[in-house]
């Protein structure tokens, strides 16, 4: 099973078309099961060409020949005063269930800070697995903590089966003691950890939208599970070393042991 997770940063890059092509060619050359997507938008106003974000990106993919695909997709907060941003799931599987839910304290979706996930339950191999696109918030923020919205966030995710938690946590796995410790703790799995093979999972060089002050190389974006299955391997991709950048974010592929 290929996976594939990757904060968009949509409709706020340079060359924003040429990038989407560049994710369509990957998703048609890789054909990912699931790919979870965050910052997907849709502009609110009339005047920018800019419709859903994994709308186009199917479109692109149609193009290249891949039609199979169906997305999910739910906003969470109105971003840069006119976009929906929300998250979105992208698969070729029949989809059993979906869901969206809050996991923030505030619920409004005008405000910038409120957190939604996405997700849905395909079957695959004969068996229903889960999987959640997640974008939450940060360790030190007192307004919105990063432990209330983790914790709400395992007490929807469906605790009976497999799961897969795949995104931007906002949180560098390479501190102790915050929140990537903190996930592992509730009993998750990193599949980074546990690939036989790996690189050095770095997905977030430098200074971006909420990380302002950074200088340090990131591991933010991750694919986290409920059980320890074999992971052939963990690779960073849209790094430039492998295939263009295309967002803030460099994105995660995994491949799982069917």
């Amino acid at each position: 099973m290929k996976l594939l997770t990757l904060n968009c940063h949509s409709w706020q890059e340079d060359k924003q078309w040429e990038k989407i092509r560049d994710i369509a060619k990957a998703i048609h050359e890789k054909q990912y099961d699931v790919v979870a997507l965050q910052e997907v938008s849709q502009s609110i106003d009339p005047n920018i060409e800019a419709k859903n974000f994994a709308s186009v990106l199917l479109e692109e993919l149609q193009q290249l020949g891949t039609s199979e695909y169906e997305y999910v997709w739910d906003f969470a907060h109105i971003g840069y005063d006119v976009y929906e941003e929300g998250l979105a799931l992208l698969t070729k599987h029949p989809i059993i269930d979906q869901a969206s839910f809050f996991i923030s304290k505030s619920e409004d979706t005008s405000y910038w800070k409120t957190r939604k996930i996405v997700g849905i339950t395909i079957e695959y191999n004969g068996k229903p697995i889960s999987f959640y696109s997640c974008h939450l918030g940060w360790w030190e923020d007192e307004e919105e903590p990063f432990v209330y919205q983790a914790d709400r966030l395992l007490a929807h995710v469906q605790q009976n089966e497999i799961f897969y938690l795949m995104g931007d946590f906002n949180n560098n796995a390479f501190i102790r003691s915050e929140g990537y410790d903190y996930l592992l703790e509730k009993g998750l799995y990193d599949t980074f950890a546990l690939a036989k093979e790996k690189d050095s999972g770095i997905t977030v060089k430098g200074k971006i939208a909420g990380w302002d002050q950074n200088k340090a190389d990131l591991r933010l974006d991750l694919i986290l599970t409920n059980k320890p299955v074999a992971v052939e391997r963990s690779t960073v991709i849209f790094n430039e070393n492998n295939r263009p950048i295309v967002s803030d974010h460099y994105g995660v592929e995994v491949i799982i042991a069917d």
